[in-house]
């Protein structure tokens, strides 16, 4: 697993897997998976998390044919579930681009 900060308040856990989590601040809102393509949260949290999630999508479509799907939050969290608890935003906002963390699911 790996986790790495794209920009202030905007975080990606990646799986070994290929699946990966978007965060804004503190909640997942986007990812990736095998199973269920590109995704992002169709639940609205505030314009800046609006633009977050923009950029992510932005920053998929280098290059791809990457389609997003709108879902409901719990998809998502579903998603993130896999990703240990003991990690914090205020952990890994100052721990520099990429933290890689052992013990992936």
């Amino acid at each position: 697993m790996k986790l790495k900060r794209t920009g202030y308040n905007q975080t990606v856990v990646s799986f070994n897997n290929g699946a990966e989590v978007f965060f804004s601040y503190d909640t997942p809102v986007a990812g990736y998976s095998d199973k269920l393509g590109y995704i992002r949260t169709n639940t609205y949290y505030s314009k800046t998390t609006s633009r977050h999630i923009n950029k992510y999508e932005q920053s998929r479509y280098q290059g791809l044919d990457a389609h997003f799907t709108s879902v409901n939050q719990e998809v998502i969290d579903n998603l993130a579930s896999n990703i240990p608890t003991n990690i914090s935003s205020i952990e890994h906002n100052h721990l520099g681009d990429n933290l890689y963390i052992r013990g992936d699911s």
